[in-house]
């Protein structure tokens, strides 16, 4: 997606479709925001959360490791030490990434790919030649300088401030990051913690209680299909997309919402 404003957003939210899937995600969201488990234990649930989402990033990016295994840190695969690493420290970036975009994806590339990649490339956006690898079978990466293009284009989509619902600006940033694979490796742990990342920074998950990558995890089997539908650049294709993340973000609340059923019960 190529906006310098928000009018390119205001458009893909009225594309059919979209604005249905939002109100029922948030109808899902608001209530786990209300559960009553909250007032006591929204740090548990949040912790939950954040340890569920990061297993279910890094098995998207090929880890194989059960949540057990996450649990107890007995894991050594580089994409769960990596996820665990970037979902721990999303609460302290969320006050820089609509200021600093560049600077947080960086910091997340560099949690993410601490123990995978060599040290010169760790934090910085992969040169033309550099691999970027393609979990989702997507097709070949752009290159590098359209890649720092459309980041530029990111950068000013995340500083617009029209109203437009976070469901919309979460989805496209998730899009052009995995389409894009800025770094090469641990992109798609980097887009679904911006899309996690701008969730909380808009409002609709303000306590970071809603993995939305297990949601993905879920709906792995339409992941590929919906992005390639973003990645067309047409109309029908964006709204799938749209619909299809705002569904994944409905999924990770249902499974915050059994989390506090399951602390309510003791």
């Amino acid at each position: 997606m190529s906006a310098g404003s928000a009018d390119p957003l205001l458009r893909i939210a009225e594309l059919p479709g979209v604005d249905e899937a939002v109100q029922e995600t948030r109808a899902i969201v608001d209530r786990l925001l209300g559960h009553r488990v909250l007032r006591r234990r929204s740090a548990d649930v949040s912790m939950e959360a954040a340890l569920r989402g990061a297993r279910a990033s890094a098995v998207l990016e090929g880890a194989d490791a059960s949540l057990e295994q996450v649990r107890s840190g007995e894991s050594d695969d580089p994409r769960v030490k990596g996820a665990l690493r970037v979902s721990g420290e999303l609460g302290g970036l969320v006050e820089t990434w609509p200021k600093a975009p560049r600077q947080v994806l960086a910091r997340l590339h560099v949690l993410a790919a601490a123990d995978a990649v060599p040290t010169d490339s760790i934090g910085r956006p992969r040169l033309d030649g550099e691999t970027a690898e393609d979990p989702l079978g997507i097709g070949p990466a752009p290159g590098a300088a359209l890649v720092s293009e459309r980041i530029d284009a990111l950068n000013a989509l995340l500083s617009a401030r029209a109203a437009v619902p976070a469901l919309v600006v979460s989805a496209i940033v998730h899009g052009e990051l995995v389409a894009l694979r800025p770094f090469g490796w641990g992109d798609g742990i980097i887009a679904r913690a911006a899309e996690r990342l701008t969730l909380i920074e808009r409002g609709l998950d303000p306590k970071s209680l809603v993995p939305s990558e297990l949601g993905h995890a879920e709906l792995r089997e339409e992941y590929g299909p919906a992005l390639r539908g973003y990645l067309s650049g047409k109309a029908d294709g964006m709204a799938e997309w749209i619909v299809y993340c705002a569904r994944a973000v409905a999924a990770g609340a249902r499974d915050s919402l059994a989390t506090c059923e399951a602390l309510k019960r003791g």
